[in-house]
This record gives structure tokens, sequence and C-alpha cells, in this order.
């Protein structure tokens, strides 16, 4: 068949040029073309030998796809705020990239303590919502009942908790339960030595237990794996002998604040999760307490009543690093209180002596007193705490 001239008028604009056509080839498929080219494409996908980090600011913002080539995860962004990006990984569905966050958003759990007398131990653990004030509920027992335990100690699946009393005997065991699923705790693991009433803190791969009564008191600094159940190594050492005092956990550091040496102390020390080592003392509470009640933000640390002091709050500025400062009391002076937990708004924890039931809160965004809102279905003290 003969071609017209606007046949040949149209042969004569095909390419992959400036101001050209493209055309299918005799397979059907167009021509290699350059990809940078193509616009209002709703692609947003990079492809890389290595996983995206929170500082990978993509240009696609919320949606972005990134595909790992050497590994076969697949992440997509959901949050595009520029040195923080979160991204979720829809492969396996596990190993999340976000920025660090130690508080919990959904529940806050207590287990562990006493009843009353020092023989009587709880076996029970008990979790409660952060999203309204209502009573915990029981959703499982630990291994072993057991009494001044630590709080603080996580992994963004589980909790764990490592030691505690057993009437007269003390623990060297370490346990862990599931957060998706109510169950009870399994042993896991021991510590390098037993102990009761140490100070919990936690990494994005570590937990650590500091100090603790062992007869006689304890200053060592164990860490343990939260991604493979193995024993406890010594890490470093506190400052001084001593049980009690609280635990919080920074980006870059675990902090013990008080304790009971003995007498009780106003110390605030921390050690480094980057590089094993002694803790370093770095400022002071406003007034020395014992007692593990003790929450934090992502920027401050909260230490709430204990032995010596029963009613303070006081908080302190990880980034300053300056002494602390009273922002609040407690609703009734006490001590032997635990179950504490931490969220991005709030601190939470449980009454303490008399074995109440009562838990209070008191806010991580405004200084201001703890109030009583809700209750656990045993009265304890000297328990553990932790969120998720």
């Amino acid at each position: 068949m003969a071609l017209t001239k606007v046949d040949i008028s149209i042969m004569d604009n095909v390419g992959t040029t400036a101001n050209k056509l493209l055309a299918y080839d005799g397979s059907g498929n167009l021509p290699a073309v350059d990809g940078s080219q193509l616009t209002n494409v709703a692609t947003g996908v990079t492809v890389s030998a290595s996983d995206p980090v929170i500082a990978t600011n993509p240009s696609g913002g919320v949606g972005s796809e990134w595909h790992n080539t050497t590994s076969g995860e697949v992440y997509i962004c959901t949050d595009a705020t520029a040195g923080e990006n979160i991204w979720i990984n829809v492969g396996a569905g596990t190993g999340d990239v976000a920025p660090w966050f130690y508080g919990g958003t959904q529940y806050g759990y207590q287990y562990g303590g006493n009843s009353g007398p020092a023989s009587s131990m709880v076996i029970t653990m008990e979790k409660h919502s952060m999203t309204s004030d209502a009573n915990a509920t029981n959703v499982g027992d630990m291994a072993v009942g057991r009494s001044y335990v630590p709080s603080g100690q996580r992994s963004s699946t589980h909790g764990y908790n490592a030691g505690g009393h057993v009437a007269s005997p003390i623990m060297d065991t370490i346990e862990k339960w599931q957060f998706s699923n109510d169950g009870d705790a399994t042993d896991i693991a021991n510590m390098t030595n037993a102990r009761g009433a140490g100070c919990g803190a936690s990494s994005t791969t570590y937990c650590y237990t500091a100090g603790g009564y062992a007869a006689p008191h304890s200053n060592v600094i164990d860490k343990f794996s939260t991604s493979a159940d193995a024993d406890a190594t010594d890490v470093g050492d506190l400052l001084g002998v001593g049980n009690q005092g609280g635990g919080w956990s920074s980006e870059t550091y675990g902090y013990r604040a008080g304790g009971y040496t003995p007498p009780a102390v106003n110390i605030i020390q921390k050690w480094s999760f980057a590089t094993d080592g002694n803790a370093v003392d770095v400022a002071n509470l406003t007034s020395a307490r014992s007692g593990r009640t003790a929450s934090n933000s992502e920027t401050h640390g909260y230490k709430g009543p204990g032995e010596g002091d029963t009613v303070t709050i006081d908080k302190h500025n990880f980034a300053s690093g300056a002494d602390s400062t009273d922002v609040g009391d407690a609703p009734i002076g006490t001590y032997g209180t635990g179950g504490c937990a931490s969220s991005a708004a709030n601190g939470y924890y449980s009454f303490g002596v008399l074995a109440s039931n009562s838990i209070n809160k008191y806010s991580h965004t405004t200084d201001g007193n703890a109030v009583d809102i809700a209750d656990t279905s045993i009265a304890r003290n000297e328990s553990g705490g932790i969120h998720y």
C-alpha cells in the first residue's frame, strides 16, 4: 500500500528526542526513554541496596515507596518530617524506621509486687488504658510471683522483668511477655547475679538492670538483648551500691534517679547505651528519696514519691543535664509505689504503701500534681511497670 503525504509526515516525527512522537516497535514495546523527563507520574519509588533511615527525606512526601534490593524489604513513608521521617515496613512487617520514642500509646502494665505482708507475693499482670482513665484488667501471670521488681524494661513487642524477691529468696531470672496477645510471662534467661529492687532502663536493642539488693547491695549494671533470649552481661557499675531508684531511658542513656544506699540519696546518674561502661553523676533531685516511681517523656525524666520524700514529683531535662525541679505532688504521701509507665503525655504509677489499688497519673506536658484516675484489680505495692 502506498503511503500518503500524511503518513510520511507522521513517520518523520517519530523518535525519542525533543518534539518527536513515541511509537510502539514491531513487538509492541515503547522505546527506552529518560524517566526523569516524565511528569505527573505517581511512582515515588526509590530502589536502593540499603534501608531508608529517619533522615531520608523523600521528595514525594508521604506515600513514597522504598525497595531494598539486598533484603527484598519494602517501606512506605507515613510521616515526611525532615530529619524525623517514619518508614513502615510493608514487606516483612517488622523493622520500621522511625525516630526514637520511649513511651507507650495504648496500655500501661503492672506486674508482681506484694499484697501487704512481705511473704504475700503477687503473680498477676494487669494492664490499663492510656487513652481513657479506666480500671486495669488481669491479662496473665508472671512465671514466678515476686516483689521488688524493676520498671522500665521493654522492646517494641515485649515487656520484661529481671530479678525480684520471692519472700526470702532473691531471684536472678529474666521473664518476658508479648504485648499484642494477653498471656503469661515466660522465663527466658538469667542476670549475672540475683537481686531485687533494681533500676530498669531500655534502649532500642537492650534492657538494663542497675543496682539492687543482693545481700549486700549491688552496684552492677547488667544488660540483656531484646532480639535473642540470652543471659545478661555485666557492662558497668553505678557510682555506689544501692537499691530502689527511679529508672529513665533517653535515646542514648539509661538513668538512675535517687535510690537507697543506705541512706536515701538525691544523685541522678547515667550510663551510655552506645558504649559499655560505668555510670557518671550528672545532676541532683530536689530531695533525697528511694523508690522506683519514675517515668519519662522524650525530653525529660520524672521522679515521683519514695522513702525519704513521699510527695514530691521532680523532672530532669535530658538535654541540659541541670538539676531537677519540683513540678508537682502526689495526692497522698506514700512509698513502696510501683507499676510505673510512660506515654508522651503522662506518667503513671500505682499507689504503694498499705497495698492500695489506686493508679495515679501526672502530666508530661503541663507541670502539676498527680491525680487518682483508676484502680488495679488487686491491691499491691513494690510492683513493676512498663508500657506499650
